[in-house]
This record gives C-alpha cells, structure tokens and sequence, in this order.
C-alpha cells in the first residue's frame, strides 16, 4: 500500500452545505489516504446550519466547517490537489482557476439541499438526501483501485461515480 495522500477539493457555489459535507465525509472516510478540502466561487461566508446539524447528529468534528473562496486553492502556495469534485451544477459551468498540478476533474452534481422549502423535517430530509448521495459517491471513489488505474480509466471511473452509474467489476 502506497504512502501517498491524495488532496481532494469539493467545490460548489456558496461552500455553504454539499461542497462542506463532502469535505467532512472524505476526511472521516478516507482518514490516510485522502485529505479533502472545500471552497466555492462565491462563498456565502457562512456554513447552512442544517449541515452543521446533520454534521454534527453524525458525530462530525464541524470546528473545520467555512465557507471559503476557491482562490485559497489556486494560489501557487495551497495544497496541490490529485482531484477536484464539483458537487453543484451552477459551479460546473463557472470559469475555474488554473489549479497547480492539474488534477483530475469530475462532476458529482448533488441537488442542492438549502433550496429545499417545506416543513423543518422537509428540510432536513433533503439534506440527508444529498449526504447519503456524497457518501455512496465518496465510499465509491475511496474503494478504487487507484494504483492500478491509468488516467484515462480513472477519469472513465470518476465520471461514471458522478452520474451514479455502477462501476464494472
């Protein structure tokens, strides 16, 4: 088993609530292997407090949990990333920055939770929706054989985690 961290970047628009639980999933799933991070184009500058809640019923550490810009992640001294998941469909067609080393790329569009109206439980439901989404994706993507897959059969595999099609075996 190979020493290397993978850094992993989730974007969305506001990295206000999926691109958050992404980041928070990865690091408990992928604790050794990969080290997730999260930002967005434009950062609503607060975390959505039912993704603290949610977080948080999970036994989440949220105290790393801001919402941040995507050029912390650009600049020539931030962590250089092996991939990066846009979880929003609006931040897919947002010009990215360069990203230092070129990581792979995918989108994992994830309904967006904090546009959900309804009752308080409504609410609530749909964010558990999009974590139960992000967690099959991530479980997924933390089980693939990265070693043995060339670039162009990564970039088959992540796209295919990111439509939610089953991968072969």
């Amino acid at each position: 088993m190979s020493d290397h961290v993978y850094n992993v970047l989730f974007l969305c628009n506001a990295n206000s609530a999926r691109s958050i639980m992404g980041e928070a999933i990865l690091n408990r799933v992928g604790a050794g292997r990969f080290k997730a991070y999260s930002a967005g184009a434009r950062p609503k500058g607060s975390v959505n407090p039912f993704a603290l809640q949610l977080l948080e019923s999970l036994n989440y550490d949220t105290s790393f949990a801001r919402s941040k810009s995507w050029d912390e992640f650009s600049r020539p001294d931030a962590p250089r990333m092996s991939f990066v998941f846009t979880v929003c469909d609006n931040t897919a067609n947002e010009s990215c920055p360069v990203w230092p080393g070129h990581p792979m790329t995918a989108l994992w569009a994830v309904p967006d939770p904090a546009k959900a109206s309804g009752t308080e439980a409504e609410r609530h439901l749909a964010f558990a929706d999009a974590y139960r989404m992000l967690n099959n994706r991530i479980a997924v993507f933390t089980n693939l054989p990265m070693a043995s897959l060339d670039h162009l059969a990564l970039q088959q595999h992540l796209d295919d985690i990111g439509r939610g099609e089953p991968l072969p075996n």
